[in-house]
């Protein structure tokens, strides 16, 4: 990957124009706190660079969509962020609400400037500001997460990003190499952060304009709803509430990747909760079905943890800003229920997806495909809009559970299974569904 912000635009951009350049008024002598040999160090590092500052803005072409590119260049004053960076950024933002256009920051930064002290650090304010009243406005931004992107330039432009890809190796943390205490130097990699929920997507530096210009097309292509899927497993329903509890457990039964990868021409996947947790039995993303984009959560037949409900929030937010429609899956024997799940809040996590779906102002579609395990699976479920499979099941718990309950032996549970009225002929009679999907093929 280039180095230079120009060079890395150049890459993902078929076309650039550059923003008109204002810098504001002269910040005096060695800037706003007088600090001795900036205006020499400023002049070398235009010197070196070419640059007058440590970001180019100007709007590109990425495939077919107008973005707003905001390209770090790292070799003028390690990429930090001062009053006159603050000041080009708040333009660059501006004008992509004017133009309605979406904003990609390839981010190189060292964090904010020490040499202009607290008006440096003040420019995180109002980074802030700007992304808020952009995603008020409903445009998408993604952030490339370059070599390094540390501090202030990490926690606003790269983590409050709508989407974050890094490209690997990147050092990403909030703590630069020469301020973090002793410890694991992979936690301070896109890697690592890639691990714990923080980033996206990691790519390779070859794809990474491909990759921009499809996630550009589905941020800003939103489809009008989700229609069901049509089933993938087999057609008959169950004679028995048992019958039905077996079907949906059956080894063989589809599952959610089939059911995503069978409906959507590509998609691209989003991943982690943004608090420091990865679930890889819930998948989630955006994909391009018949010219539109529509987004996915599907639950992959595992006990869903704390950190899969609140990627799976994540996900309906961000659609339902973007005008996005959104699928769910339903397919889970329940939410994890050890301590670890406590510890890490699961039902707090429960009550942020059940909140997310409930709020969503685009319309939520969902489809069970498997097992329907009590509260950890209706988080999932879009109110008037779930639709079942034949070879599924929903219920207010586990016939399992619900003997023990009840305190019945363990040969009733059959009968207990049988009492719930679980199977999807059932969930239709009782207004839970509105029908059964069939196969279609």
């Amino acid at each position: 990957m280039p180095d230079s912000a120009r060079a890395t635009i150049e890459a993902v951009a078929s076309a650039f124009t550059e923003l008109p350049v204002d810098d504001g008024p002269d910040p005096g002598v060695d800037g706003p706190i007088g600090w001795r040999g900036y205006d020499g160090a400023r002049v070398s590092a235009a010197e070196r660079t070419g640059e007058r500052e440590s970001v180019v803005c100007g709007v590109g072409k990425v495939g077919d969509a107008e973005a707003m590119l905001i390209a770090f260049e790292f070799g003028y004053l390690g990429g930090s962020l001062g009053g006159r960076t603050g000041l080009r950024l708040e333009r660059a933002f501006g004008r992509a609400r004017e133009l309605g256009v979406p904003v990609v920051s390839l981010i190189a930064t060292g964090g904010s400037r020490m040499q202009e002290g607290m008006r440096a650090l003040s420019q995180l304010q109002r980074i802030a500001r700007e992304s808020a009243l952009t995603r008020a406005a409903g445009l998408p931004q993604v952030a490339v997460l370059r070599d390094p992107t540390t501090g202030g330039g990490w926690a606003t432009l790269g983590a409050g990003a709508d989407v974050t890809l890094a490209l690997p190796g990147a050092q990403v943390g909030f703590a630069g190499s020469r301020v973090r205490p002793p410890g694991d130097p992979a936690a301070y990699t896109a890697e690592g952060q890639f691990a714990s929920g923080h980033v996206d997507q990691l790519l390779d530096p070859a794809w990474l304009r491909a990759k921009l210009e499809r996630w550009l097309r589905l941020l800003t292509t939103p489809g009008t709803e989700a229609v069901p899927p049509g089933a993938l497993g087999g057609a008959d329903l169950p004679d028995t509430g048992w019958a039905a509890v077996q079907q949906a457990r059956a080894a063989s039964r589809p599952r959610a990747e089939s059911y995503v990868d069978a409906y959507f021409e590509w998609r691209e996947d989003i991943s982690g909760d943004r608090c420091g947790g990865v679930d890889d039995g819930v998948l989630c993303g955006f994909g391009y079905r018949d010219g539109a984009t529509i987004a996915y959560a599907a639950q992959c037949g595992t006990a869903t943890r704390p950190a899969g409900f609140r990627t799976a929030a994540r996900l309906v937010r961000l659609a339902d800003r973007l005008g996005i429609p959104v699928l769910t899956l339903v397919d889970t024997p329940g939410a994890a229920n050890d301590a670890d799940a406590e510890r890490a809040g699961i039902g707090p996590a429960i009550a942020e997806m059940f909140e997310a779906v409930a709020s969503a102002r685009v319309p939520v579609t969902t489809l069970v495909i498997g097992e329907g395990g009590s509260g950890g699976a209706l988080a999932f479920a879009a109110e008037g809009r779930t639709w079942v499979t034949p070879d599924s099941y929903f219920s207010v718990t586990s016939p399992e559970a619900a003997a023990r309950i009840l305190k019945r032996a363990e040969a009733e549970v059959p009968t207990t299974a049988d009492q719930l009225r679980l199977r999807p002929q059932d969930l239709v009679e009782l207004g839970i569904a509105r029908g059964i999907v069939t196969p279609t093929r």
